[in-house]
C-alpha cells in the first residue's frame, strides 16, 4: 500500500470517529500540518470529507452514500440483519455479528437496543481478538495452522485486570471455548462491559462468523447473559441455516 493511500485511509478513520482539525490529523499521522490539510482538502474534493465552520473536517455525504451501497453487497449482513433485529428486540441488548477476513475479525453488523446505551463497537472495525467474545469464538474454531497465522506476532495488550496477557493462557481459553461452544468477554476490554458469543456456521459447516450479545455489567451481569445462551444459540442456528448449513 502506498504511503499516500495509507494516510488517506487513516485520515478517513479519524474523521469518521469525530470531526478533526488538521493539527490533530497531522499529529496522528506524524506529518506536518500543511500535509494533513492538503490531504483533507483532497478528500473534500472527492466528496469523502467536508469542512465545517469551525475549521474541523468531518465525513462527507458521498462517503455515507458509498458506505450504504457497500453494505448492501455484504450477503452476510443482508441475511443476518433481520435476525439480529429480532434478537435485539427480544433481549433489549446490543447484538453483534462478526466475521473473519484475511486473518482479521471485523464487525459486520450491530443492533443497539432502542433507547438504550450505544456501545463503542463500530461496523467495519476490526475487533481486539484476545478480549472480544466474537474474536475468541472464531479463533477457537480455526484450524491450528490458520490460528497460528492469525496470531503471528500478536501483542496481548492489557486493557483491564481481567485481560489475558500471554499466548499460553489465551490458547488454554480457546481450547475451553471450543469444548463448551461459547465464549465470554468478562470486562476484558472495558471493565464495565461483558458479553457472550456463539459460533455461526456457513454452508460448509465451517465457523467463520460469530454472534454476540453485549451489555453493561450494571445492567446485565455475565451470569444472566449465560442464561440467555439458548435464545442466542437459536438465532445463530437460524442464521447458519440461512447461510446454507443443513445439520
Amino acid at each position: 500500500m502506498s504511503q499516500t493511500v495509507e494516510r488517506a485511509i487513516r485520515a478517513l478513520e479519524l474523521i469518521s470517529e469525530s470531526p478533526q482539525h488538521p493539527t490533530d490529523v497531522a499529529a496522528s499521522l506524524g506529518v506536518h500540518r500543511t500535509t494533513a490539510l492538503r490531504l483533507l482538502q483532497d478528500l473534500c474534493q472527492g466528496g469523502l470529507a467536508r469542512k465545517r465552520e469551525d475549521g474541523s473536517f468531518a465525513v462527507g455525504y458521498r462517503l455515507a452514500g458509498l458506505a450504504q451501497s457497500a453494505l448492501e453487497q455484504f450477503d452476510l449482513r443482508t441475511i443476518a440483519h433481520p435476525h439480529l433485529l429480532e434478537l435485539g428486540r427480544k433481549l433489549r441488548l446490543t447484538v453483534h455479528i462478526a466475521t473473519v477476513e484475511e486473518g482479521r475479525v471485523f464487525y459486520v453488523d450491530k443492533v443497539d437496543p432502542q433507547g438504550g446505551v450505544r456501545l463503542y463497537s463500530q461496523i467495519g472495525k476490526a475487533v481486539v481478538l484476545h478480549t472480544s467474545g466474537v474474536g475468541k469464538v472464531i479463533l477457537a474454531y480455526m484450524s491450528p495452522e490458520e490460528r497460528a497465522q492469525a496470531l503471528k506476532g500478536y501483542s496481548y495488550e492489557r486493557f483491564t485486570d481481567a485481560t489475558v496477557t500471554t499466548a499460553d493462557d489465551f490458547a488454554a481459553q480457546l481450547s475451553e471455548i471450543r469444548e463448551r461452544g461459547w465464549a465470554a468477554d468478562d470486562g476484558e476490554y472495558e471493565h464495565f462491559i461483558n458479553c457472550v458469543a456463539v459460533p455461526v456456521r456457513d454452508g460448509t459447516g465451517a465457523v467463520r462468523t460469530a454472534l454476540s450479545v453485549t451489555a453493561l455489567k450494571a445492567q446485565v451481569d455475565l451470569a444472566r447473559l449465560q442464561e440467555l445462551l439458548p435464545t442466542i444459540r437459536a438465532t445463530a442456528h437460524t442464521i447458519s441455516r440461512a447461510l446454507g448449513w443443513t445439520q
